[in-house]
């Protein structure tokens, strides 16, 4: 998933990609710990995936915190 698709979703759709990220990524890792994965890569991905939309979802969080602290 690209940061501009990223900063698209709103916030509720955010959290949501979140959460089905997050499943995916432990999903891959119980999958890999039984037998290798064809492309572990997609470990690698699942994890960067949910670093973005954590910084993207933080990003707004704080803005949104500027915004009524002003």
């Amino acid at each position: 998933m690209k940061n501009a698709d990223i900063r698209a979703l709103s916030l509720e759709e955010l959290k949501e990609q979140i959460k089905t990220e997050q499943t995916n990524g432990q999903s891959l890792r119980f999958a890999h710990a039984i037998s290798p994965l064809e492309n572990p890569v997609r470990l690698k991905h699942s994890r960067k995936n949910v670093a973005r939309l954590l910084t993207e979802l933080t990003r707004r969080e704080n803005e949104q915190a500027n915004q009524t602290a002003k």
